[in-house]
């Protein structure tokens, strides 16, 4: 079994997006029970949506929508799309984050990996200004529905170039265990969608509750 110790000297760090850099709970739910009504469902609140915020899409609604692949389908398009229109309204960037990367610029390699459609990424990235942080930024592509995030966490690594000490980021169970499949160690955050025994049962090496605990773990 890889050691998923934090490495003393990191050569790069890879964010999740929603929930460790920026909240986007709100156009969430927004875009959640929007695409309930669409399809006659009855809405639900933010803190029954809240859980459902991390994993990869098609696991979210094959939860939500006890219906067939073909209807699931569709609604994944259609809440992607209202989704994606909203662009970064009501998406804010967590406290102590924006500092954070602006310590890390220019000294590591930082690299995002997310369940987000990567064209959503980008453009609220862009609105946010936090794109030009990133030498990376990895999501599926359209039409995607069910990456894995070890398969968007492998291909963010890829495209940096191959790191040998790469740290992971991230408040749900989903960024631990696909960086542990990567023998990555992942600092957990608890100001997302995740909790610390969620954190703590999938493998993350150390969990945080503010944004200034990160670079001291990095030795940055």
């Amino acid at each position: 079994m890889p050691d998923l110790s934090l490495p003393t000297q990191p050569d790069a760090v890879v964010f999740d997006l929603d929930g460790t850099l920026v909240d986007s709970r709100g156009p969430f739910v927004r875009s959640m029970n929007h695409t309930f009504e669409a399809y006659g469902r009855p809405t639900l609140t933010a803190e029954e949506l809240h859980p459902y915020l991390g994993p990869p899409t098609q696991e979210t609604f094959g939860k939500l929508f006890a219906e067939t692949p073909e209807v699931i389908g569709e609604a994944i398009e259609f809440y992607r799309s209202y989704f994606g229109s909203l662009g970064s309204e009501g998406t804010t960037v967590y406290p102590g984050l924006r500092e954070l990367l602006t310590s890390l610029q220019g000294r590591i390699s930082l690299a995002i990996a997310t369940s987000k459609l990567l064209s959503m990424s980008e453009q609220v990235l862009e609105e946010l200004e936090l794109r030009s942080f990133f030498d990376v930024v990895c999501g599926p592509a359209a039409g995607v529905t069910d990456e894995p995030k070890v398969v968007t966490l492998g291909r963010a690594l890829d495209q940096l170039g191959g790191p040998q000490r790469a740290v992971m980021i991230g408040d749900r169970m989903y960024d631990v265990l696909g960086a542990a499949a990567l023998g990555l160690p992942t600092i957990g955050v608890l100001w997302g969608a995740g909790t610390e025994r969620e954190l703590q049962e999938a493998g993350a090496v150390v969990i945080v509750r503010e944004a200034g605990e990160i670079a001291p773990l990095l030795g940055l």
